[in-house]
């Protein structure tokens, strides 16, 4: 799992009874620059966007208390300024580092401008530029659209249409529980919930389309912290196969070659070394089996959805008077399965 932020600007952490929340502020950022702690991303066609801090008036978040108090206050927030009118170019801005599963995003935005496009929204569970979700408004299409990525392929859009005006600020939100998505626009839910398992964890950030310009600020997400990959894929599949034995995940620390239990059912198992068949596994990418008096071991090479080697799991199961070995290879299959479906995109399971 990645650890923490490291120095973000106007970032304020705080513990809260979801976990934990992070709230930042664009204030200290210096005026016509990307944000500390942000990444610039371009996914699909045409130019690179133009992501900087500018200055903007923004409506209080809370009612003021009196008529005379100001309405408007100017204040630093980051923005999309580049013009390219190319179609499938979504200019994204990424907070770096930190992933989340479940989680509750929200974001004032307000779309400025755009002639081809007017849109804005939010880019969430994202794992690289071809997997992730996205909300997002549009002040043409008077409308409201979530879609996904999987693979580089775009779903098609659904969701209301809902006045949206160009020039106001809006506030966007999303809360993500497993695979239920919740979304809703200026306090109200906008759609019914949704389900979907393509991507159970990612980076969030803040998106838009083709040569559409718009400002965000007073982005804040309350999240559950999560576990490394390797340890939720091992909780998971020892809760629904409560028969089995034992469970080890191995795979490799970010920089090492060393090929190591990172998740196990025994804790004293945690850290240990792979032995001879499981490197063999992790090169040859089959399964081994082997047999003792009091349980057979299946040893399976754990792919990501490429088919590439991300791990090796070793399975201990109780064996069975007369069962051969391509049945007890086979009973693993299933939890193998859901494993991988787990994982998704990702690369690490440190992660």
């Amino acid at each position: 799992m990645r650890r923490g932020l490291g120095v973000l600007l106007g970032l304020c952490v705080a513990l809260t009874a979801f976990g934990a929340e992070k709230i930042v502020d664009f204030s200290s950022a210096r005026e016509g620059q990307v944000p500390s702690g942000w990444k610039p991303v371009r996914v699909g066609r045409g130019k690179e966007g133009e992501w900087k801090v500018v200055m903007a008036d923004v409506p209080p978040t809370l009612k003021p208390l009196t008529e005379s108090a100001a309405n408007l206050t100017r204040r630093a927030v980051v923005a999309q300024t580049s013009f390219d009118p190319t179609d499938e170019r979504f200019p994204l801005l990424v907070l770096e580092e930190e992933r989340f599963g479940t989680f509750t995003a929200k974001v004032r935005f307000q779309i400025t401008g755009g002639g081809v496009e007017q849109m804005a929204g939010m880019v969430f569970r994202m794992q690289d530029e071809k997997n992730f979700y996205v909300v997002r408004a549009s002040a043409l299409g008077q409308n409201l659209r979530f879609y996904k990525f999987v693979n580089g392929e775009r779903s098609a859009p659904i969701g209301p249409s809902l006045p949206i005006a160009k020039g106001e600020w809006h506030e966007l939100t999303v809360r993500c529980e497993g695979n239920r998505i919740d979304i809703g626009l200026d306090g109200k839910p906008a759609m019914p919930t949704l389900t979907d398992n393509s991507h159970p964890v990612g980076q969030v950030g803040f998106f838009t389309k083709s040569d559409s310009q718009a400002y965000f600020t007073d982005f804040r997400i309350e999240y559950k912290p999560l576990e490394s990959l390797a340890m939720g894929l091992l909780k998971r599949t020892l809760d629904d196969n409560p028969r089995l034995l034992d469970l080890q995940i191995l795979g490799k620390l970010p920089g090492s070659d060393r090929l190591e239990v990172m998740a196990a059912k025994r804790t004293n198992d945690m850290g240990r070394a792979a032995s001879e068949t499981e490197l063999k596994v992790w090169n040859e990418n089959r399964p081994y089996y082997s047999k003792g008096k009091i349980e057979a071991i299946v040893t399976q090479p754990l792919r990501d959805r490429n088919g590439d080697v991300l791990g090796v799991v070793r399975f201990a199961l109780k064996p069975y008077a007369g069962q051969m070995e391509a049945a007890m290879v086979g009973r693993t299959l299933p939890m193998l399965k859901t494993m991988q479906e787990g994982i998704g995109a990702s690369r690490d399971l440190t992660e």
